[in-house]
């Protein structure tokens, strides 16, 4: 009977079992190791007539065979918690029994124990041990595909290897656009599937799918597990794919699993989002509603500030009396045309330069696909003071001596400064730039002393202070300061917490019965 039938018709295991079955990737090596120290052994012993203790090859045999023995029990137990390709556990598990089998077999025939019974037992010494070393190598290398998945030995290899292997050609890896306008993001596409090729497909995929759960695409996602959807359309508080995440992490149902990179405060937070805006598969950021709680997570993302659902920019309301805001006067300035060299010379750090208007000769630079920009390039942007009106430094290794440079580009606008090193200090630099409008400081160091050098900008409508430093106080002062400031401070521990009782039902187990 197949392995999957008899697995499947088997009650759920103790937690014993399961708890004996993790320690089978530790017990494998040991018999890998014995078989080939005996094999090199009898090699260099018929190559070379060097004189081996037949007293060692024997220990190093019976060790070997005890501890394959041992790792096939442990392995069997492993397999029951499920959610392994069938086919691959069931050559894996025979393979397994083979090289402990053929273990005892060289054991035996060296020791002499079987020559006892059998005359012609001497001849079947090297077979045996032959056949238990290839083995050994399949069943290691099909463990390999059950646990890294059925490529992951031939993931990389070149195109002449592939060919002198048989394999196919390689397929093209699967391409995640960079977000250069979140606006107009694929919010599956470009922000919710990154998060689960990230965090959750290495056990959730076409080899592997624990409690017959997979996340590799958007009919598998939708299918569910075998416990059921794990989608809730329009309800994360009862989607199993966002519980399981809340859980605690010591829970037996947490996922990921203790030990493996866990999901930030902000993935989780936008795949909530997601989901309580339908879980769609094929809408943008713009066509979904953005909250208040979500609009700074999706701008550290990149790009534009995100619209709200009526497709207006949050960034550019800056009025609270429900009167439209005005143009803002810089995007209306006509700048020098910049110098072709000086654009050159930027986009050689990495930096996006990007056509904000013709017209008006105005540029946006980014550092989208720059993540190591820092100090020593930032003097390049000076190239370009009098064009740049939207500048996006987010998520790179800048400090506050690149805000020194950044103060002296006077017609900014826009301003990401979110996930980098920057403090109050460099934050004071920038109270000389009279135009700028939007500033995101997203998940740095900023404190409130920080916040009360901002109120010299004048113009500033739309400032992005989650995770900061900052306290209530120091933002209810800025707020006093400048009434008509947009201050988003996006999910808090409390409000996580909260989100993370409401969720605390039921444990449904996304693990796998691991």
């Amino acid at each position: 009977m197949n392995t999957l039938i008899l697995l499947q018709a088997a009650t759920f295991p103790s937690e014993w079992v399961l708890f004996l079955g993790h320690f089978h990737p530790l017990l494998v090596h040991l018999p890998i190791g014995f078989l080939l120290i005996a094999g090199l052994l009898e090699l260099d012993r018929l190559t070379r007539r060097k004189s081996v203790s037949q007293h060692t090859i024997t220990l190093i045999l019976f060790w070997s065979a005890v501890s394959a023995t041992m790792a096939c029990g442990f392995g069997y137990m492993l397999s029951l918690g499920g959610g392994y390709d069938a086919e691959t556990l069931d050559a894996h598990m025979w393979q397994g029994i083979g090289v402990a089998v053929f273990a005892w077999v060289a054991w035996s025939v060296k020791s002499e124990n079987l020559g006892r019974i059998v005359t012609f037992a001497p001849l079947l010494y090297l077979p045996a041990l032959g056949i238990a070393l290839v083995f050994l190598l399949s069943a290691g290398h099909l463990g390999g595909n059950l646990t890294h998945g059925s490529d992951y030995l031939t993931q990389f290899a070149p195109g002449p290897i592939r060919t002198l292997a048989g394999l196919p050609p390689k397929q093209p890896d699967i391409r995640i656009e960079p977000i250069t306008d979140v606006n107009q993001a694929m919010v599956y596409q470009q922000i919710v599937n990154p998060i689960l090729q990230a965090r959750c497909v290495q056990c959730h995929n076409a080899d592997k799918s624990k409690a017959g759960l997979r996340l590799d695409s958007p009919d598998k996602i939708k299918r569910g597990s075998e416990d059921g959807p794990i989608l809730v359309v329009g309800n994360s508080k009862k989607s199993k794919l966002v519980s399981a995440c809340l859980l605690p992490e010591d829970d037996d149902h947490h996922m990921p699993p203790k030990g493996k990179p866990q999901l930030t405060d902000s993935q989780i937070a936008l795949l909530t989002w997601w989901i309580d805006q339908g879980a769609t598969f094929d809408r943008k950021v713009t066509d979904l509603t953005v909250n208040d709680a979500i609009r700074p997570v999706l701008a550290s993302l990149g790009g534009n500030g995100p619209l709200e659902k009526d497709g207006q920019n949050v960034a550019e309301k800056g009025r609270n009396d429900g009167q439209p805001a005005p143009e803002s006067p810089v995007l209306t300035m006509k700048m020098p045309a910049a110098d072709p060299k000086g654009i050159e010379e930027v986009k050689q750090t990495g930096l996006l330069v990007l056509p904000l208007s013709k017209e008006q000769n105005q540029l946006e630079v980014s550092a989208v696909n720059a993540h190591t920009f820092n100090d020593a390039q930032a003097a390049t942007l000076l190239k370009l003071s009098h064009q740049i009106v939207w500048l996006k430094l987010g998520d790179t290794e800048i400090s506050d001596a690149t805000l020194a440079q950044v103060a002296k580009l006077k017609n900014l606008q826009k301003l990401h400064l979110e996930q980098t090193n920057i403090t109050d200090a460099g934050l004071k630099k920038l109270s000389v730039l009279a135009n700028l409008e939007y500033l995101n400081l997203y998940g740095t160091e900023i404190t409130d002393a920080g916040l009360a050098d901002l109120v010299t900008l004048k113009n500033l409508k739309t400032i992005y202070l989650w995770q900061t430093k900052t306290t209530q106080k120091g933002k209810a002062m800025l707020k006093k300061a400048m009434p008509t400031l947009d201050i988003v401070d996006g999910i808090s521990e409390q409000s996580l917490a909260e989100l993370t009782k409401l969720n605390a039902g039921p444990k449904d187990n996304l693990a796998g019965k691991h």
